[in-house]
C-alpha cells in the first residue's frame, strides 16, 4: 500500500486537521507515514499546501515528487489546480468547487471547473453546501475527507476512529457533526465515481 496525497487549501480551513485524522487512521493500521511541513501562509487566508504519505513499506523521503502524487486534495477549486503539476497520470483531484475568493484578481470559475473537469479522475463539488446541509458549514474539511477516503486506501473505520481521537476533546456532539460530515462526502463520492 502506497499512497501520495497532497493537501491544498487556504488557512483557515482545516486542511492540517486532515493530515492529523489520516496520521492517526494509517497508524491503527501500522502504516508509516511522513507529512512535509506546510509551505505557504498558514495564517487564515493564505495558501496552504502540505506533503502527506502513506504506505505499509518504510518511506525515504517526506516530498512527493512532481508527476507522482495519487491525490490532490482540496478545498479550493484554484488551489487544486496550482498543484496539478504533481499528479501522475493515474491521480484523483478531490476538492471542492466553492472558491474562496482572498486575492482581488481571482480567476474565473467557469474556466476553473472546465479545467478540473480535463481531468479523468475528479470529485468536484460545493462541499460547503453539503456541510451546512448535514452539520454545520464549518465541517466542510471532514466532507473534503469523506469524498476523499475510497481513493486513499484506509479503512474507513479507521478514518471515523481518527476523527473521534482529533474531536474528541471538544465533545461528543462535536465529534458526531465531524463523523456526519465525513459520511455525507463519502456518500457523494462513491456517487460521482461510481464506485
Amino acid at each position: 500500500m502506497k499512497t501520495d496525497i497532497v493537501l491544498a487549501g487556504v488557512g483557515g480551513q482545516g486542511i492540517l486537521s486532515i493530515a492529523t485524522i489520516l496520521g492517526q487512521a494509517a497508524l491503527k493500521e501500522n502504516l508509516y507515514i511522513k507529512q512535509a511541513e506546510v509551505h505557504g501562509m498558514s495564517q487564515r487566508g493564505g495558501d496552504v499546501q502540505s506533503n502527506l504519505r502513506i504506505s505499509s513499506r518504510p518511506i525515504a523521503s517526506d516530498l512527493i515528487p512532481e508527476g507522482k502524487a495519487d491525490m490532490i486534495v482540496s478545498l479550493e477549486p484554484m488551489e487544486a489546480l496550482r498543484y496539478v503539476q504533481y499528479l501522475s497520470p493515474e491521480g484523483w483531484i478531490v476538492t471542492s468547487t466553492a472558491p474562496f475568493r482572498n486575492i482581488d484578481n481571482y480567476p474565473d470559475l467557469d474556466k476553473i471547473e472546465a479545467e478540473l473537469r480535463e481531468h479523468p479522475h475528479t470529485v468536484a463539488f460545493d462541499m460547503e453546501e453539503t456541510a451546512k446541509e448535514v452539520a454545520n458549514p464549518r465541517t466542510s474539511n471532514m466532507v473534503l475527507l469523506g469524498a476523499a477516503a475510497p481513493f486513499i486506501g484506509l479503512e474507513t473505520d479507521k478514518i471515523e476512529d481518527g476523527i473521534r481521537t482529533v474531536f474528541g476533546p471538544k465533545g461528543d456532539k462535536i465529534v458526531e457533526m465531524n463523523i456526519t460530515a465525513f459520511r455525507a462526502g463519502l456518500e457523494r463520492a462513491r456517487r460521482d465515481a461510481k464506485l
